[in-house]
């Protein structure tokens, strides 16, 4: 079983910056595809960002030039760092993995609040 924790949300201001963690509890030798999703209480998931266990990385077009997905392999650590946040980047936001190599995830973390204020 896969077990993902994240970490990082917080209230900041309209313009600033945060980082998410997400920590792995365990690494398969072809890895994961690993992403990050968000979610507005009334509205759908949106995934914001997919690392591909193939290295390919995709955005979404409401937060492509401001958030960017990195993973650190030898700590077990997906991260999410976001810059120039605006008051819509306000979510939940999930950590996600894909036992295949899609962005389709089926292993969730239990979510990190992110609030954006003016």
């Amino acid at each position: 079983q896969l077990q993902l924790d994240e970490s990082g949300g917080d209230s900041v201001q309209a313009g600033e910056s945060l980082r998410l963690s997400c920590f792995i509890s365990r690494i398969t030798p072809g890895g994961h595809t690993m992403g990050w999703s968000r979610q507005v209480p009334g509205n759908g998931r949106e995934d914001v960002a997919c690392l591909g266990a193939d290295g390919i990385i995709t955005y979404a077009d409401s937060v492509k030039g401001r958030f960017t997905i990195s993973k650190d392999n030898a700590k077990n650590i997906l991260y999410l760092q976001m810059n120039s946040l605006k008051l819509e980047d306000t979510a939940m936001y999930y950590c996600a993995a894909s036992s295949t190599k899609s962005c389709i995830y089926n292993y969730w973390g239990q979510g990190t609040q992110v609030t954006v204020s003016s």
